[in-house]
């Protein structure tokens, strides 16, 4: 009975609230184009907020049924095929965009290149959202989600699990984001003792937090070391973790490029462009060594028919290797695209969704010549995913907003903050 009522307020949502939301916008729009009539708030603002919101009520009732009546009921899972978008996406890519975290701190706090100090913190805001929603579809995701909530992978240690491994680094890297990003509450609140305490284990937080992302990063790749015969060949190979790491760096530094030319335009304040070219030239050097050691990879196993067969497999590689690597890669080396801020923007857009499709193709479609095309994520699955994604946006919004995220906040807050007590 409660699965049939959750049902039908879906398909309310989705055939009703959903139109009805889009026609409220057209008609605002109209309204404010042909009769000149001035709203409080913009008709993209009105129907974004309202999809978002109905997007969140359906995600709410799927989360509902996943919890009632299990995976079964919420996902195309199988025995078969028993992982899918939630590990691929959710977990495997939300982990590699978090990348950009350890490189900046290692670069600013390690090496003292306090160059990169002005997007430092936004980019731990960002992995520490990034590494908060990746628990949150862990449990969603895990048979039995109770074994995390009981920490059971801290009192059973299994040294010789890659699975243990990749638990208690994300466990600890996401405590260390944590502690790097609470400067900012510190200097919200005015706790100036806190900040000098945290201030002061801050850099081996940081060597730390390095050590831990270089082990789960290849560690994610190593988990698919145990399907040889079943991954396909273009993406199957021993040195698999090793692409993961790299492939985490790259696609951490095109994201930096990202989150600072959204937030930028959502907040109206400067673009740090010479920071993000020097990013992007770093970034353009990985993509090429990245791209020449898969090829040289498959190559060098023998498996070089495999470039040119006319498969669906074929394809999503060079989408992922060519369009997203390589191009990128030769328009990152023109220091006039680096000097560009919207050309900049979109080579980092392509890389983003080169490491995204990377991911999805080891998790998902690189299965199908295996399994055959037995599994492709239900609406539920795409619906809480899409909702976790917007999620993580409207925190970062609010808490950018809420926090001294930015340089010049920052530095007015710490002329402020008055020792305590």
């Amino acid at each position: 009975m409660l699965q049939d009522i959750l049902m039908l307020a879906a398909f309310f949502i989705l055939r009703i609230g959903v139109p009805l939301l889009l026609v409220v916008g057209i008609g605002y729009s109209l309204l404010q184009r042909f009769y000149g009539v001035k709203l409080d708030f913009s008709p993209k603002f009105v129907t974004g907020v309202g999809l978002v919101f109905a997007l969140w009520a359906l995600a709410a009732i799927v989360l509902i049924l996943r919890f009632t009546g299990g995976l079964g009921q919420a996902t195309s899972l199988s025995d078969q095929f028993p992982l899918g978008l939630w590990i691929g996406f959710d977990v495997m890519a939300g982990a590699m965009l978090g990348g950009g975290a350890f490189v900046l701190a290692g670069l600013v706090y390690v090496f003292g290149i306090e160059h990169y100090r002005p997007i430092l913190r936004s980019t731990i805001l960002t992995a520490f959202l990034g590494y908060s929603l990746l628990i949150v579809a862990l449990l969603i995701d895990v048979g039995r989600p109770q074994n995390i909530l009981l920490a059971r992978p801290v009192y059973y240690i299994n040294i010789h699990s890659v699975l243990w491994e990749v638990a208690i680094c994300v466990l600890c890297y996401t405590t260390v984001l944590a502690l790097e990003f609470a400067p900012a509450l510190f200097e919200r609140l005015r706790w100036k003792r806190a900040w000098q305490i945290t201030h002061k284990i801050t850099l081996p937080l940081v060597i730390v937090g390095i050590l831990l992302s270089t082990m789960h990063q290849s560690s994610l790749g190593s988990l698919w070391l145990i399907a040889p015969g079943k991954l396909n060949d273009l993406w199957y190979t021993p040195w698999l973790p090793v692409f993961f790491w790299i492939s985490a760096i790259a696609v951490g530094l095109a994201m930096v490029t990202v989150e600072s030319n959204l937030s930028a335009r959502a907040f109206k304040r400067g673009l740090e462009n010479d920071l993000l070219a020097s990013l992007a030239k770093a970034c353009g050097v990985l993509l090429a060594v990245y791209a020449i050691f898969k090829i040289a990879d498959v190559v060098w196993r023998g498996k070089a028919a495999l470039l040119t067969a006319p498969t669906l497999q074929t394809g999503l590689f060079w989408i992922e290797l060519g369009l997203c690597a390589i191009v990128p890669a030769i328009l990152l080396s023109q220091p006039k695209i680096r000097a560009h801020s919207n050309a900049l923007f979109a080579a980092a857009v392509l890389v983003v969704c080169g490491g995204i499709l990377n991911r999805l193709n080891v998790s998902i479609f690189g299965l199908w010549s295996y399994t055959g095309q037995v599994y492709f994520p239900s609406w539920m699955e795409i619906v809480l995913t899409a909702a976790l994604f917007t999620f993580g946006a409207a925190a970062f919004v609010v808490l950018a907003r809420k926090l001294p995220v930015f340089p010049k906040e920052r530095e007015v807050e710490l002329e402020t903050v008055p020792v305590e007590g």
